[in-house]
């Protein structure tokens, strides 16, 4: 049993008023009251479940490298061996070659294989052939090759040039925002998952009805109603590659600019599996119509019509909300 210093300092003396006097504890005594209701083993399982978070936090940063898009296959699809001789076998090209862009496609008639008009740029056009290395079924129209500066023959396809700006867009982390952390907004999640999510998921769904899924959705309403904190939730549920595209962004000086950035975005999107594009803050580029007669608001409704036909143009979309 304590001492009696000890414990008549939690004495209660009471005066002629009523009122109590109450003694704050000490840090003693809260490190004690903190004690209770645990068991034996309490302080071996809070370092276990630390050592959890840390082993989770660095799978987690494992999982976030390997997700990234690095141009490369699975390691599982990597085969070393072949590459070196491969690399061992073919001639690099030139020290500088050129960049061209394949304009058309002249089909093969008899024995004549099939040519390919490029055009270099800044110096003229020309009608090749492929190299060595190079495999009809891997040129298509409108691409760019790399051509060497003697024949000008194609020597490998080269993938679409994207401006740095545009593939800053692309999100590589997921946020960690679920749906649960959205209040208020029960119907307005259930329509976005219909429109956004289910389309990815599950859209054999939509083949058996023989619909085609909403193409998008847009979230309009107050400042702080949960328009952006939706958005993030619904790129923590799929796993499509999200990009997020400030409006603000899309505003250029210069003529063409913005529509080029719109084009580029989608041009981007569709290298991937399944993509979720966000546009926030539209509204600066997205007003209404009008001539002011001084064409200073007509770069703004060219960005704006541009991002209309890419959402809703002639040419399928795919995989992208």
């Amino acid at each position: 049993m304590p001492p009696k210093a000890n414990w008549e300092k939690y004495d209660k003396p009471t005066d002629d008023k009523g009122d109590e006097n109450i003694v704050p504890l000490d840090e003693g005594d809260i490190a004690l009251l903190k004690t209770y209701g645990q068991g034996p083993y309490a302080k071996d399982l809070k370092i276990l479940e630390n050592d959890i978070k840390d082993a989770q936090k660095r799978v987690n940063e494992k999982i976030g490298v390997k997700e990234s898009d690095t141009g490369l296959a699975p390691p599982s699809l990597w085969d070393i061996p072949a590459d070196k001789q491969r690399m061992g076998e073919e001639q690099p090209l030139q020290a500088s070659p050129c960049v061209a862009r394949c304009t058309k496609i002249i089909q093969a008639t008899g024995d004549e294989p099939a040519k390919y008009v490029i055009n270099v740029k800044q110096i003229a056009k020309f009608v090749v052939g492929l190299g060595e290395k190079v495999s009809p079924t891997d040129i298509d129209e409108g691409i760019r090759v790399g051509v060497d500066r003697t024949k000008y023959h194609i020597q490998i396809p080269l993938p679409p040039k994207i401006d740095a700006s545009v593939t800053m867009m692309q999100v590589e982390e997921k946020p960690d925002v679920t749906y649960s952390d959205v209040g208020g907004c029960k119907e307005q999640i259930e329509k976005l998952r219909e429109v956004v999510e289910l389309p990815l998921l599950q859209p054999e769904r939509f083949v058996n009805l023989g619909i085609d899924p909403p193409k998008g959705v847009l979230l309009y309403g107050p400042p702080g109603t949960g328009k952006t904190l939706c958005a993030r939730a619904a790129a923590n549920r799929t796993d499509a590659t999200f990009i997020r595209v400030i409006g603000s962004e899309l505003v250029q000086k210069y003529i063409g600019e913005g529509a080029r950035m719109v084009r580029e975005l989608f041009e981007m999107a569709k290298t991937k599996k399944a993509c979720i594009i966000f546009f926030d803050e539209v509204d600066a580029i997205g007003g209404a119509r009008f001539d002011d007669g001084a064409g200073g608001d007509n770069e703004v409704q060219r960005t704006m019509l541009e991002l209309i036909n890419q959402l809703d143009g002639f040419d399928s979309r795919g995989n992208i909300k």
